[in-house]
């Protein structure tokens, strides 16, 4: 990500604590590559987003959101209808809050919170009540559980000819052995090189990858056997338990909640 070619954007009332974004997109569209001056919380009442970054690429399904500290460059591609609520937060407002990407789970009450301070536009300190209301949004996010949807980026050559080939064509069954071959890399230095660059087995890598493309098919329309094999799953089966073990439920479940429609006023 070059940084010729990012934009910076500025986000709305310039005095305010939180200003707020309001915004539905079509499915397919990307918004290009840019940073903030603000600390930002992006949630997608509707839709699947993917966030990339030079660092990685971050899946966020309904029921969670994005949080993207100030100045970190970013594009988001829609999965499906996406119906984004984005929270900016000005700068220190959030001080015990992480300094890097990260997708969380989005509590009930943190996303009325979220819908509230959309519907007002901005959140000001000098006013007592919105005073209030800040302080509790905050704090949510500080309780807030970090969720394991995120695939790092690797820097290596090898590593990334690895990693390029998968992303491509999440469905290769090749195993790594074979993939490492047609890389020129050896299948023990590929395992050594995920480890020490992306902080996870190859294993656990190519799991990521697999669920977050299905994630990303389901919110395009895709029905779940379609979704699992041409995500790279054996069965269907292997792709709804370990849907269930990252996201708590069954795939059908999670993007068929009743009143999944009505949350995105």
């Amino acid at each position: 990500m070059s940084p010729k070619r990012q934009t910076k954007i500025y986000t709305g009332d310039r005095n305010s604590d939180i200003a707020t974004l309001t915004r539905d997109y079509s499915p397919g569209y990307t918004i290009p590559l840019h940073f903030h001056d603000r600390d930002q919380l992006v949630y997608a009442s509707l839709g699947v987003m993917t966030v990339r970054t030079r660092d990685g690429t971050w899946v966020v399904p309904p029921y969670r959101a994005v949080w993207i500290p100030a100045s970190i460059s970013h594009t988001i591609a829609m999965s499906g209808a996406v119906a984004m609520r984005t929270l900016y937060l000005k700068p220190r407002t959030a001080t015990t809050l992480p300094r890097e990407c990260r997708v969380v789970n989005v509590s009930p009450l943190l996303k009325e919170l979220i819908l509230y301070a959309c519907a007002l536009g901005t959140l000001n300190k000098t006013k007592k009540w919105q005073q209030h209301l800040i302080a509790v949004i905050i704090g949510q996010l500080e309780v807030v559980e970090m969720v394991g949807l995120q695939l790092p980026h690797l820097s290596d050559a090898r590593a990334a000819r690895v990693a390029g080939l998968l992303i491509a064509d999440p469905s290769d069954r090749r195993t790594l052995a074979q993939i490492s071959k047609s890389c020129g890399a050896s299948k023990r230095t590929v395992e050594r090189l995920f480890h020490e660059e992306a902080g996870m087995t190859f294993g656990k890598w190519r799991q990521q990858l697999r669920l977050m493309q299905a994630m990303r098919l389901l919110a395009e329309g895709a029905k779940v056997t379609h979704a699992a094999l041409d995500a790279g799953y054996s069965t269907p089966s292997a792709f709804i338990a370990m849907f269930r073990k990252v996201l708590g439920t069954t795939p059908a479940s999670y993007f068929k909640l009743p009143g999944r429609r009505s949350s995105t006023s």
